[in-house]
């Protein structure tokens, strides 16, 4: 994969938060709707998330939440099989994942009629964001080419700058090359892509 990344440290600061996108077990090898490799994100997402633990910075998690007759699960005539619902083992969220206590839990799509790829559609994160004087974003977990894509493109459209975590990302791909076309579309949005090693 031949993408631009940026170059040079970047320094944790106030104003920065952490996203972690559904790493719930459906999503992982074994799940009703698992990612390729998806268990894969869930070391370097442990760094980062003690990275931030560290300096005290906000940590958010998202999670499919969904109502057993969730209007995107094929049986209501919906792309995926049921995956993600709610009070179920599928949508914990990993043991292996070092969610923090202070972890705030982002819950979404969860309305029968309402899909949501986005951790900010139909749910308060913007505003949480706004509350805690959250400038940067620095966002990873699965999948690349639709939970991160759609979280990525609202989070620049509302304003902020934000940098995708390509070690800690997968992609479904379910056309084949969707996740590599998926970053190069956050990029060309405004996207920062960056790894671990490149933080201060």
């Amino acid at each position: 994969m031949e993408k631009k990344e940026k170059s040079g440290p970047i320094v944790l600061q106030q104003g920065d938060a952490l996203v972690v996108v559904d790493v719930q077990h459906d999503f992982l090898p074994g799940g009703a709707l698992a990612v390729p490799h998806g268990d894969e994100v869930i070391e370097p997402l442990n760094r980062y998330i003690a990275r931030f633990e560290e300096r005290g910075l906000p940590i958010f998690a998202t999670r499919d939440w969904h109502p057993a007759r969730h209007c995107s699960f094929a049986e209501q005539g919906g792309p995926w099989p049921p995956h993600c619902v709610k009070d179920s083992w599928g949508a914990e969220f990993s043991a292996w994942l070092q969610l923090p206590s202070s972890v705030t839990i982002i819950s979404k799509a969860d309305r029968e009629e309402q899909d949501a790829y986005s951790g900010f559609e139909g749910t308060d994160l913007h505003r949480r964001l706004g509350e805690l004087g959250v400038k940067r974003l620095f966002v990873g977990g699965l999948a690349t080419d639709y939970c991160v894509l759609n979280g990525v493109q609202d989070a620049l459209r509302l304003g902020y700058t934000t940098f995708l975590l390509v070690d800690a990302v997968r992609a479904v791909d379910v056309n084949p090359g969707d996740g590599v076309r998926a970053l190069a579309a956050m990029e060309e949005a405004g996207a920062v892509l960056i790894r671990l090693e490149m933080l201060a």
